[in-house]
């Protein structure tokens, strides 16, 4: 037997708790990189930091008008999921279209004797190797977070609903 849909005011309050928790997540996770970036004085990791961390805090906002009662609320908790993902798929775009060489001077200094052994047995070079490993971590950030995004902006769409009858003022 399939349990009954949840009541708007539940569905109302599961959305603010998720979206707080995912706003305070990006926002934190992100000012954390931005602020080890601008520690490191690379200024583009720093900034790429901040503007992630806009995103959060555009949910965050979203979770302040859903508790005043606002039913715009939900598309600024949408529009953060797409504001997300534009800003992490442009960093992913622009770090396969330029390289970061310091990354790629600590992962060539990472490879032991036996990997480098395995890559030449295999007549593939260093440079090689390593550019399909940016390659392949890059589009994996890129996959996730389309998958999550997508995820939490279908998630905020089929609840709009209910969350908006929740808000509808009584009579």
């Amino acid at each position: 037997m399939k349990a009954p849909p949840l009541l708007p005011e539940e569905t109302l309050r599961r959305v603010a708790r998720i979206a707080r928790f995912d706003g305070i997540s990006v926002t934190a996770i992100a000012g954390v990189f931005a602020l080890l970036s601008a520690a490191g004085h690379d200024v583009s990791g720093a900034v790429v930091g901040v503007i992630v961390a806009g995103a959060g805090a555009v949910e965050l906002h979203g979770v302040t008008l859903l508790h005043a009662g606002e039913p715009r609320a939900m598309r600024w908790l949408i529009g953060s999921q797409f504001y997300l993902l534009a800003a992490i798929l442009g960093y992913v775009a622009w770090r396969l279209g330029s390289p970061d060489p310091l990354m790629i001077d600590a992962m060539r200094k990472a490879l032991t004797s036996d990997q480098r052994q395995v890559l030449k047995e295999n007549g593939v070079t260093e440079a090689e190797f390593l550019q399909m490993m940016m390659r392949l971590v890059y589009f994996s950030v890129g996959l996730a977070t389309m998958i999550y995004q997508g995820s939490m902006a279908t998630y905020y769409v089929r609840r709009r609903a209910a969350v908006l009858r929740a808000l509808e003022p009584e009579i």
